[in-house]
């Protein structure tokens, strides 16, 4: 038996046979173009395979909804962008390059700037652009994908699954998937999940060793492949699926039960989203509002900045799908590792200390104003929240304040309805902005922690360095501080603390977060029904307990030791 490790993405287990996936490479000729006439025949050739690609997705997208249909939508996009064909058409007639070695290199290029990114969720776009990019060369080559039909009850194995292959094909025999890249935002984590599919992502090179037919065990809550084990270890993972589906039926069954402890604390579960579209699957999991609406993605896949009227209909639409529940909205969060294309911004030495977020809103004040009037007009329709991101001190709370109070004059002047008492808070992310939440306080209606960029800059750990990746610990007692001294001047100066930040979902923080005293966590919807389930197992005394007994470990390895106790 040979035992494989990856990345879990989506709970359960799976005992089946693989079903292998080999898809052919294309790659680069090297054949240069002779004369005008094959310039303008490639030319040609890669704006047709455009047109037939866009027109397939098109036809895909008429029967789907929900995250599948935004995934197309975002591919549509995406494979129209002009900055594509341009660079591909320059190629072609600059370069002499074939149509089909232009695609290749012009995607490449994409990718690597994707894959450069420090965001997780940005990173997983490069399944869109290598997806567009298959879909141009399978339509200029002719060549043909079989993704779509699979041997009933199989577990997929691939070295990734791209966003069309997981919408279009038919899963209803598939038992999991398992793929050599990706990660826990990648699409293939994003549908295995929604349709509650075991997945493992980001096993190696180790899956290339798995032929098909062969006895597979996946386990998508362990990130662990089994590849022909005997039938004690068969009999055993039996064992384990059977309980793990009694255990999720439970928790599905807590989706209207509010998540108070066992003795009467109340807390407040919220979800991270992207978009409207996102609304349903809060609904289904028994969220309670959200926490984080990150509004950048509304500015990314395309060529300009979008209008005012844009952002309204993008922000109305989420505030209506909340049916009442509150949403933070973030102000912008560009720079870093999210690049606009049509906004240039100077290369920089370490842009994720630089010209990102909130420095950029203060500095260009029209586009701040522009999306700052579109929240405010969108509150008329729903419980809308501003909240400012990357606020490292007081100056930039009081100026991003005096922004938002030009934008409501503006409103008032052109006698559009809009929100005028919006209640303002900001992302404490950055360790001065921790370490002086006593004075942003006085500033502020409340706090929400986003532990990613916290943990990140208060260890000095690059994300994207896999030499130095085990250093990022939020567990870390310095962290752990910062966290527990944001929470203590919320309650001291009476504002809401919240925290949107992946800790919030982790269920071995769940207790210790509790008694330090969080009110709100916000998470990906998926998680809330287990975090509820913690919360409303355990008193809230046990979890002050907790947070006592974790405040006077030294080492995050005594901490997360301790708190894997408290499950046993």
């Amino acid at each position: 038996m040979e035992k494989i490790n990856g990345t879990g993405v989506s709970p359960g287990i799976a005992i089946v046979k693989a079903f292998v996936i080999k898809k052919a490479e294309v790659a680069v000729s090297g054949i240069l173009l002779k004369g005008e006439n094959e310039v303008i025949a490639n030319v040609a050739a890669f704006n047709n395979a455009i047109e037939v690609a866009v027109n397939e997705l098109e036809v895909i997208k008429l029967s789907l909804a929900g995250t599948d249909f935004e995934i197309l939508e975002t591919q549509i996009e995406l494979i129209s962008d002009p900055q594509i064909a341009e660079d591909v058409i320059e190629k072609i007639q600059s370069e002499r390059k074939t149509a089909n070695d232009a695609v290749i290199e012009v995607i490449a290029n994409v990718v690597e700037v994707f894959e450069s990114m420090d965001d997780e969720y940005m990173r997983a776009r490069t399944a869109d652009i290598k997806d567009i990019g298959s879909r141009i060369l399978k339509h200029l080559n002719n060549t043909k994908t079989n993704t779509a039909r699979f041997k009933p009850d199989s577990i997929i194995i691939a070295d990734d699954l791209s966003p069309s292959d997981t919408i279009t094909m038919d899963i209803k025999h598939v038992n999991g998937f398992a793929t050599r890249t990706g990660s826990k935002t990648s699409h293939a984590a994003i549908i295995a999940k929604a349709k509650g599919i075991p997945a493992v992502v980001g096993c190696g090179d180790s899956l290339s060793t798995i032929q098909n037919d062969d006895v597979i065990i996946l386990d998508g809550t362990s990130g662990l492949l089994y590849i022909d084990p005997a039938e004690e270890t068969i009999n055993e993972f039996r064992l384990k699926s059977e309980i793990q589906k009694q255990q999720s039926e439970k928790l599905k069954a807590l989706k209207n039960r509010p998540a108070i402890t066992t003795d009467g604390k109340k807390v407040m579960l919220s979800a991270n989203i992207s978009g409207a579209a996102d609304m349903d699957d809060v609904h289904e999991n028994g969220g309670e509002g959200i926490g984080l609406f990150r509004t950048e993605l509304l500015f990314m896949d395309r060529t300009s900045f979008p209008t005012e009227d844009e952002q309204f209909k993008f922000y109305k639409q989420a505030a209506l799908q909340s049916k009442g529940k509150p949403v933070i909205v973030r102000t912008i969060d560009i720079g870093g590792d999210k690049q606009l294309p049509y906004f240039n911004i100077p290369a920089e030495l370490n842009p994720f200390l630089g010209y990102r977020a909130i420095r950029i809103c203060l500095d260009q004040t029209d586009l701040f104003i522009t999306q700052l009037k579109a929240i405010l007009r969108a509150g008329v329709f729903g419980d809308l929240l501003i909240m400012f991101p990357m606020i490292s001190n007081i100056q930039e709370v009081r100026a991003a304040k005096n922004i938002l109070e030009k934008a409501k004059e503006e409103l008032l002047a052109e006698n559009i309805p809009f929100k005028a008492n919006m209640k303002v808070g900001i992302m404490i992310e950055i360790p001065s902005a921790a370490v002086t939440a006593d004075i942003l306080a006085k500033e502020v209606d409340f706090f929400s922690i986003g532990t990613n960029d916290l943990c990140q800059y208060t260890l000095a750990v690059d994300r994207m360095n896999e030499k130095i990746t085990h250093l990022y610990d939020p567990f870390n007692p310095g962290v752990l501080r910062l966290i527990n001294n944001i929470l203590e001047q919320g309650r001291k100066h009476h504002i809401h603390v919240g925290m949107c930040g992946e800790m919030a979902g982790d269920p071995l923080a769940a207790l210790l977060l509790l008694g330090m005293g969080l009110e709100e966590f916000s998470m990906s919807a998926s998680s809330i029904p287990t975090i509820k389930n913690t919360i409303i197992n355990h008193s809230e005394a046990d979890a002050k307990q907790v947070y006592r007994a974790v405040m006077t470990m030294d080492s995050s390895d005594e901490i997360t030791a301790y708190l894997k106790a408290q499950f046993v």
